[in-house]
């Protein structure tokens, strides 16, 4: 009896101290994860606690912290738990966890906090968890990850972001889980690291381009909670999937401007035109490099290409508009500027003072510029005095591009102002397409005052490029081929006497698909014409032709007869006097064919004798 009295005192002891150490708004509870050992399970789920327990039991491995009203986990609240495995705590009240809170959790291996109003999570914690395994922060209010987290999940094999509200995910991060190689969590599933990103308000722009084609062309070992996600602005891609669209990736912006000198003389009208790429499309702006206000108008527009320009119109520019000018192109990538320098002088020359009169300086002038429509040609190239940057090529288009040519010591290859004498000769006009294929065109052009001995260069080049590749024309032809264009873009030509500059009215812009189509076109109404002119001429050649034939054919029939019936003459007598009636036709009824024959040779003593006589005058007789 003693001795049954001594065990229960000492079994309800030890009820008394393990009850002793569980929070009083908690449950605990014992189970044996392996063989002769003992692990805790602390619950706690009571809807009006605030803070988590103080005295949770050293020896817990899992703590469960539920549907609670804790909005904030103190700094301190779990560093005791140095043999914590798995840390619960879903549909809570939490907005925000602190590094601090998980610090010396080394043998954490779950971390669930799913149904929380986190904003952020402190992703730097997770390297002072080594074994961790599993982390789910669904159903939160994340925003973002940063780009450092790609360095703390490489052992994760179980991430759950869905139903936040993450519009991307850095590029960094989606590299490291297409390079994983870790050891999957669940040991059912041998080779797959399992991912939630769906329901979220992903921006399908260039920022996603790399997790659109990581999802398109996935690792084999990574599985997804749900693969089909979907767009969910801009708003004409809202609700489609990944799957279904094409993004491009994202590039910097790159500033172009097509010169970067402009001289103009007092009082005209300027236009500086600056043009950008980029993705996505940069946003381009103005502004002097002294910080003076400006005194013009901005105009934005869309090339064909996808290209942005801005044009900064100066109107009736004075010295004050003397200066440098800026545009500056900007993306979320970064920014570019580009600088024009504007002139303004107070005559028409705008020669550099301070090189050689006529020398090129190697800028890019508003030519091919202004070329890319017919408005602005003309405005290019009467406010500017520098000249395109040019190649030269050999008659084929495929000359190398030189975009600096004021180093060349060629004297035919710098273009010069020119002098009132030689403007007749650099008036070439009526510059026109007249051929033929997508990948070739053949110029005509007028010049009614060249000489045989003038030259004509072709500056060409792709519309909305800047450097021009040039060909020298032989002396005197005002026709010439061009090879090696691509199919179906647009072009800018013109035709010049060589060593000037090219004006309005010498320019032209074509593209390769007008002139075959064009050329197609011509081909098929000269195959309708030939096919028209030989139905029509066919039948009426044969008709001619057997016509021939049958007048032909009759001649030798008749030919032996008419012979005989020319053989007689018809003689007639020509007398002053009057003629006995019937005597000629009794006459000519007495004669044979050989008889007649006999007159018509010279006259003998036979046709003496075959005269009759009859009183009067002798008759005479004429064939």
């Amino acid at each position: 009896v003693a001795m049954w009295i001594a065990v229960t005192l000492l079994c309800c002891s030890a009820l008394a101290r393990a009850a002793a150490s569980c929070p009083s708004q908690c449950s605990c509870a014992f189970h044996s994860p392996a063989e002769g050992t003992k692990a805790r399970t602390v619950l706690c789920n009571d809807p009006e606690m605030t803070l988590p327990p103080v005295n949770i039991p050293v020896d817990t491995t899992k703590l469960r912290i539920e549907k609670t009203a804790i909005r904030r986990v103190p700094g301190e609240a779990f560093h005791l738990l140095h043999n914590l495995e798995y840390l619960w705590m879903p549909y809570n009240s939490l907005a925000s966890l602190s590094g601090i809170t998980l610090k010396g959790l080394r043998r954490l291996q779950e971390l669930r906090l799913d149904g929380n109003n986190l904003i952020s999570f402190p992703w730097e914690s997770l390297a002072g968890m080594p074994q961790l395994r599993l982390l789910d922060l669904h159903n939160n209010e994340l925003t973002s990850v940063p780009a450092d987290a790609a360095r703390y999940v490489k052992n994760i094999t179980y991430l759950d972001l869905s139903s936040n509200k993450l519009m991307t995910l850095p590029q960094a991060l989606i590299a490291t889980w297409a390079n994983l190689q870790a050891v999957p969590y669940f040991p059912n599933d041998n080779s797959k690291i399992i991912l939630g990103l769906q329901d979220n308000p992903w921006v399908c722009d260039c920022s996603l381009y790399e997790m659109v084609h990581f999802l398109n062309f996935q690792s084999p070992n990574i599985a997804f909670i749900e693969p089909r996600l979907k767009c969910f602005t801009p708003r004409s891609l809202a609700g489609v999937f990944f799957s279904q669209v094409e993004l491009r990736k994202c590039q910097s912006p790159v500033v172009h401007t097509s010169v970067a000198k402009v001289k103009t003389i007092l009082g005209s009208t300027v236009l500086l035109r600056c043009g950008t790429t980029g993705v996505p499309i940069p946003e381009l702006s103005w502004r002097r490099a002294d910080g003076a206000q400006l005194n013009g108008t901005v105009h934005q527009e869309i090339s064909s290409d996808g290209m942005s320009w801005s044009i900064l119109g100066l109107p009736v520019v004075s010295y004050l508009d003397s200066g440098e000018y800026i545009c500056k192109a900007k993306n979320f990538l970064g920014a570019t500027e580009a600088f024009i320098s504007l002139i303004i002088t107070d005559s028409e020359s705008t020669d550099d003072p301070n090189s050689a009169k006529g020398a090129w300086n190697g800028k890019a002038s508003g030519m091919e510029a202004a070329a890319y429509n017919d408005k602005l040609v003309a405005r290019y190239v009467i406010t500017t005095s520098t000249v395109p940057t040019l190649g030269s090529g050999a008659g084929t288009g495929d000359g190398l591009l030189l975009p600096d040519m004021a180093q060349d010591s060629n004297p035919q290859n710098l273009l010069v102002s020119p002098t009132p004498g030689q403007e007749p000769e650099r008036m070439v006009r009526s510059v026109r397409v007249i051929g033929d294929s997508d990948q070739s065109i053949t110029l005509a052009w007028k010049a009614p005052m060249a000489k045989n001995t003038t030259v004509f260069s072709v500056l060409y080049a792709i519309f909305g490029e800047r450097d021009m590749r040039r060909i020298n024309v032989e002396p005197g032809k005002t026709k010439v081929t061009v090879y090696g264009l691509l199919p179906k873009t647009k072009y800018i030509v013109c035709v010049c006497v060589k060593g000037l500059i090219p004006r309005k009215e010498q320019c032209i812009i074509f593209s390769t698909d007008e002139v075959a189509s064009a050329g197609g076109t011509q081909k098929l109404i000269n195959v309708v014409v030939i096919s028209v002119a030989c139905v029509i001429a066919v039948p009426l050649t044969l008709v001619v032709c057997c016509g021939a034939l049958k007048r032909r054919c009759k001649k030798c029939f008749v030919r032996k007869p008419k012979e005989i019936q020319e053989s007689y003459v018809t003689f007639e007598s020509l007398s002053p006097g009057a003629k006995a009636k019937g005597v000629e036709g009794e006459y000519l009824t007495r004669h044979t064919p050989d008889e007649s024959n006999r007159l018509l040779s010279a006259r003998s003593s036979v046709d003496s004798e075959a005269i009759p006589k009859i009183e009067g005058q002798p008759n005479e007789y004429f064939c």
